[in-house]
This record gives C-alpha cells, structure tokens and sequence, in this order.
C-alpha cells in the first residue's frame, strides 16, 4: 500500500488534501450509507482517544464539543463507557457495530494542524476508514473527515504511530465531504437514493499501511 507523503511538490496551503474524484467517490458512499440506513436504527460514533488524552481536565469538553458537532440522536461512546473490568478491550469485537469514528490526536503544539495518534488509534482509523465516516476532531477546526487530511505512517514498524494533517484553509461551511459523512450519521436518514460502482476504498485505506520493511 502506499503512504502520502509531504513533498516539496504537495501543495499544503489547501483546502482537502483529497482531489474532485476522490471527494466525489467519498460523498457517493456517504449518501450510500444514509439510504441504507433503517428507520429508527440506533447510530454510534467512537470516540478514540490515548489514556493522556482522555485523563485531560478538557476531556469533557471535548465530548461536548464533538456531540455538537454530530447529528442529533447519535450516540456517542468512547473508552470509559464501552469498556470495562467485566468487559476488556476487544476493536474488533465491538468495530462492525459501529457507524463512526471520531480520533483525537495529540497535537504537535497548541493550535497545531499536525496531530499524532498512536498504534491503538491507527489500527481502529484503519479498521473502519474505508467503510465508515471517519474524523479527525481538530481542537480549534472541530470535525474534519480523514479523507481531507494528510497522512504519514511513522516508525517504529512493529508498532507504527500515524501522523494527520489538517488541511490548513479547511473550512467546515465548504467542506462537502464533512456534509456528506454527517448526513451519514443522521438517525433514520431516508435522503438519498442507493448508487451503484461505489468505491471509497482506494484514497481512504491506503494512506494507513505500515512502513516496508
């Protein structure tokens, strides 16, 4: 699989990271997965997060933040209510059951575009990017689909860390992307017709692959 990588020939100073055919592909299966959806079916989102992270005095607010952000009537879950002593931490037995994924990286420094998740966080953003809506939540942008960002799997191989990079004039009331994953998320959608020759795959997995070794 290949990596996107910054280069002296990427332009950073953009608005999605993802290019018109990608993006076009990405809203295709978005409104895909809200004509699928049945009435009155429940809709979860997780919330991925480092112990650091979650044992932040902001945490809180930061769950807020991202319910807002969300369709109302999502549940919204994360670590702490999923799992427990009586019931270890299993992804992939808990992953199928899932109609998003929110990850909250560690920024480089406050204000940061560029944010580090860990090999736990890479691996679930891997498990459900190319089939589900998937978010970065940026502290100070809020809600950004993965497809829109940058990626950069770094070492160490056996336990690989994944770097995202928010597009840097990215702006939420333009972004069709985000539109169309939230639209996704809404409970009991019943607004777009199913599309055929859907493929979201190519420019979500495979920017998620572990170094060559």
């Amino acid at each position: 699989m290949s990596i996107m990588h910054a280069t002296p020939t990427t332009p950073l100073d953009v608005e999605t990271f993802a290019d018109p055919a990608q993006q076009r592909r990405f809203a295709t299966a978005m409104r895909r997965l809200a004509a699928d959806r049945f009435p009155g079916a429940p809709v979860r989102v997780y919330i991925s997060a480092a112990p650091r992270t979650r044992n932040n005095p902001k945490w809180a607010g930061w769950l807020t933040q991202i319910a807002e952000e969300l369709p109302e009537g999502v549940e919204i879950l994360h670590y702490g209510s999923l799992f427990s002593e009586d019931r270890p931490y299993d992804w992939e037995a808990v992953a199928d059951d899932l109609d998003g994924l929110v990850v909250v990286g560690k920024q480089k420094r406050p204000g940061s575009r560029v944010n580090l998740l860990g090999p736990i966080a890479r691996l679930e953003l891997r498990s459900l990017v190319a089939r589900k809506p998937v978010f970065l939540y940026g502290h100070n942008l809020g809600l950004i689909p993965v497809i829109d960002c940058q990626s950069q799997v770094l070492a160490p191989e056996d336990a690989p860390r994944l770097k995202l990079i928010a597009p840097k004039r990215w702006r939420k009331g333009d972004s069709v992307t985000l539109q169309a994953a939230l639209r996704a998320l809404r409970p009991s959608s019943r607004e777009a017709e199913p599309e055929q020759n859907i493929d979201a795959s190519s420019h979500l997995a495979h920017p998620f692959a572990a170094p060559p070794r």
